[in-house]
């Protein structure tokens, strides 16, 4: 039973990805981005707000950190997923999000200063090479010749910034709980995302817009993230982030259901070393066990 509140998260994003092909054809990606945190903020307003005044003074001397993540997690890696919708497919943009855990492992190191296992280099490696596998089309050749796709770069750069977006969000300590944080970080966003909108061409809220708009704002932006933090409380961290290696498959799954999505030879290899190296990087060495009897 508690597993279906992180499996829940799972297929909200995954749909999610969904989302974000579909948008690109109805509305401007700047305009969704900014509609996306306009709603969401103004659903936690009224549960999120009182809180928040009233420890404004502690909040003070961390906006600094708390814009700054929003650029990253909130402007930034949204806005480039919705950009890159355009030329890549929603298999691909769930292939290489699903990177940011490895990637996050990597920044860890200078940032946070953990050691990076054996295992994790290891797992880099298999990932790695099964990217370059999918994004070459299986014909590493056609990658050299023909480049990445500009959808697929603005997916690695939007993995990029949102692993350094979680690296720094545990690096900082601040006096919020995750709440309050997503709050304030939705509030800069919104002021961010503002000049994106205006510059857009197609802003108007249509009937083709809305549900795409109204699904990111609410279930993708408030929903999921709240079943995925129970899920930690309930299950921990590391249990829970291990149903974050799903999200590709559903989404290959909804998007051969919603898009008509085609999975070729090369999405099953490359798509299989990514996920498997992922997993492995994720995996601890068991801790030595003792013998208290001999010891003693």
């Amino acid at each position: 039973m508690f597993y279906l509140f992180p499996l829940l998260t799972v297929i909200i994003w995954a749909g999610n990805a969904i989302v974000n092909k579909m948008s690109y054809s109805v509305i401007d990606p700047g305009a969704i981005s900014f509609y996306r945190w306009f709603f969401a903020m103004m659903v936690l307003t009224p549960f999120v707000m009182p809180s928040v005044w009233r420890k404004r003074h502690e909040i003070k001397p961390h906006l600094s950190k708390l814009a700054f993540l929003a650029l990253l997690g909130m402007v930034l890696n949204q806005s480039l997923g919705y950009f890159a919708a355009a030329t890549t497919t929603a298999t691909n943009m769930a292939l290489i999000i699903s990177l940011v855990p490895l990637l996050s492992m990597f920044m860890s190191v200078p940032l946070l200063g953990q050691r990076l296992l054996p295992l994790a280099m290891v797992g880099a490696v298999l990932s790695l090479a099964g990217l370059v596998f999918m994004l070459g089309h299986g014909d590493i050749s056609t990658l050299t010749s023909q480049g990445i796709k500009q959808g697929d770069a603005l997916l690695m750069i939007a993995a990029f910034v949102y692993a350094l977006y979680c690296v720094l969000l545990k690096r900082w300590t601040m006096p919020l709980n995750n709440w309050q944080s997503v709050y304030v970080q939705g509030l800069f966003a919104v002021t961010m995302l503002t000049p994106m909108l205006l510059s857009s061409d197609r802003v108007a809220i249509t009937g083709e817009s809305l549900p795409l708009i109204m699904y990111a704002a609410l279930p993708a932006s408030v929903l999921a993230p709240w079943c995925w933090l129970k899920g930690i409380e309930i299950l921990g961290a590391d249990r829970t982030a291990m149903f974050m290696n799903l999200m590709p498959v559903l989404t290959a799954i909804f998007a051969s259901i919603a898009l008509g999505e085609q999975l070729a030879v090369y999405h099953y290899i490359g798509g299989g070393m990514v996920l498997s190296g992922v997993i492995l990087a994720q995996r601890k060495p068991k801790p030595v066990q003792t013998d208290n009897m001999a010891t003693a």
